[in-house]
């Protein structure tokens, strides 16, 4: 079998049906189609295990309730696949989604994952951070700006990736603990240098319900991710930043400062903060224009606020600061 699509359910007897039949409706056949069932209690055992007598390629494996991150795994060792496809059981796959990205896999043999734009199943108005945020994932699409801008935020929808099989062996599936599991192994795979990319075309619908686990549990907190997202970070500047430890971080605001303090824990050094308004912190606080000369410093970007991570960038860009090498951004 060339494709198998792992798919955790719980408790998703109103969409489950749907996202199966956008899967058995790929152009791209045979498909093994792994649909853990953890522990639901209400409808969907039944809606599953008819799907699966109508359909032969669907496989299910009845667990216990243990969590997202245990089905994932053992949906994982389940498949045969030499290509790996996520889906979740209120999204919807595009008919194409699976064949374009076989194909893109096929084509590049270096890249190890490779996702694809997403729509917003969700209210624009009432959900605008989420709505905005796969904005920003949908204008990462080539290696190298995913890789740049992966200390931002996670810059994948999870239900939209396919990896090779290989990497789970060489570098390990999912882990569980207090962060997000898919944020998590994103940093971990690019890390050990895997490259991910993504098919410019939308071919999931991304689903944004109220009981997301990202909107109730604490590993999607936003102090979760930078917990995981710190320790990578520093791992990267070890190899990438020649004045190690020593960093300037722009932005000293409160916010700032508290999560450059995770960051300290891994001796880093800040020399430096950048900010337009004069603070009192311990720490020189000097003015954009009193940076010094790219080949003197390394700058770590980590302001927050909306529109203020494109200031900054075309800031540095127009004074020879270059990303991966002068520079990265993180939030």
């Amino acid at each position: 079998m060339k494709v198998s699509i792992v798919m955790p359910v719980y408790n998703a007897e109103a969409t489950v049906s749907q996202a199966l039949e956008s899967l058995t409706a790929q152009t791209f056949q045979p498909l093994e189609i792994i649909v853990v069932n953890d522990g639901s209690t209400d409808g969907t055992f039944p809606i599953i295990g008819k799907a699966a007598e109508r359909n032969p390629r669907i496989t299910i494996l009845n667990r216990p309730h243990r969590g997202i991150v245990p089905a994932l795994n053992a949906g994982l060792a389940a498949a045969s696949g030499k290509y790996i496809a996520r889906m979740d059981a209120d999204d919807i796959s595009h008919p194409e989604r699976i064949a374009k990205q076989v194909a893109y896999l096929d084509k590049f043999p270096d890249t190890g994952m490779v996702g694809c734009r997403v729509g917003f199943g969700g209210d624009r108005e009432k959900q605008a951070g989420y709505a905005n945020y796969v904005d920003w994932i949908n204008q990462l699409v080539e290696p190298e700006d995913i890789a740049l801008n992966r200390f931002v935020e996670s810059p994948f929808a999870h239900p939209s990736v396919m990896f090779r099989r290989e990497l789970v062996e060489k570098f390990g599936g999912y882990r569980d603990g207090l962060f997000p599991e898919d944020y998590e192994l994103w940093l971990r795979w690019m890390g050990n240098g895997v490259k991910v990319a993504k098919v410019d075309e939308v071919l999931l619908d991304w689903s944004d319900p109220p009981n997301r686990l990202s909107r109730t549990d604490a590993r999607y907190r936003v102090e979760a991710f930078y917990q995981t997202k710190a320790k990578y970070l520093f791992q990267w500047l070890e190899k990438h930043n020649p004045h190690h430890p020593d960093i300037i971080v722009w932005g000293a605001g409160r916010v700032t400062r508290k999560r450059v303090a995770i960051l300290n824990q891994y001796e880093l050094r800040i020399t430096q903060y950048v900010d337009i308004r004069p603070r009192k912190i311990g720490v020189p606080v000097i003015q954009p224009l009193e940076l010094p000369d790219p080949s003197e410093c390394f700058v770590l970007p980590m302001v927050g606020k909306r529109g203020a991570r494109e200031i900054i960038r075309e800031f540095l860009h127009k004074h020879g600061f270059t990303e991966g090498i002068h520079c990265i951004f993180a939030a």
